[in-house]
């Protein structure tokens, strides 16, 4: 997976699964495009990933996860529910406004 935390004045986590990278996904009039200018950042495992997450979540930031394993990790963690997953193409995804 690839983690990119974007400083700003919210901080944004943008998580993604690695073989998503640089892919577009469309359905109808939605359209998913993990963009390497955005989600491209370090390499992590989950246990890397969990404490990001946990980390962030403290700090008010907003979360931007793509992907099976990425979302399976917000899941494990509590930061997301089933239900506030959405689905294009197959791709799961999630966003996050802490």
């Amino acid at each position: 997976m690839i983690v990119n935390v974007i400083k700003s004045y919210r901080d944004i986590v943008a998580i993604c699964d690695k073989e998503l990278l640089g892919k577009k996904f469309e359905e109808g009039k939605f359209q998913l495009e993990i963009k390497e200018n955005f989600y491209k950042g370090k390499e992590a495992n989950e246990k890397e990933i969990i404490k990001i997450i946990k980390d962030m979540s403290m700090e008010d930031a907003t979360f931007n996860i793509v992907g099976k394993k990425s979302i399976a990790i917000a899941l494990k963690v509590g930061l997301i529910t089933k239900e506030g997953i959405k689905e294009l193409q197959g791709v799961p995804f999630a966003l996050v406004l802490l």
